[in-house]
């Protein structure tokens, strides 16, 4: 799913409109945005908790040159941790790691 098709189906959802919509996934992300490069977290009970990890400074192996060794500088990333809800209605949804959230939880 795109971002204007999540929009849209927001927008359908919501019966707002699509500029509407729009506005307001933007400002979600926004704020989603502003908040992890502050360092803090947002957690929406049952659906998730966005987040930050510090990944200290590791070895890696060069993919186009297996035999040569490479360090992947320490960095901090973004991180989401699935809800118990949201693991349910996937796990129960039956659609075989197709859609939003195909796998990885």
């Amino acid at each position: 799913m795109t971002k204007q098709e999540f929009v849209d189906r927001v927008a359908s959802k919501g019966n707002i409109s699509r500029r509407e919509a729009g506005d307001a996934v933007d400002t979600v992300l926004e704020t989603i945005t502003d908040v992890l490069k502050g360092g803090g977290e947002i957690n929406f009970t049952g659906f998730g908790k966005f987040s930050t990890q510090f990944r200290k400074e590791r070895q890696g192996v060069n993919p186009r040159n297996p035999s040569q060794k490479v360090t992947i500088p320490a960095a901090t990333v973004p991180k989401f941790s699935a809800g118990s809800s949201l693991k349910q209605a996937v796990k129960s949804g039956g659609g075989g790691g197709g859609g939003m959230g195909g796998g990885g939880y």
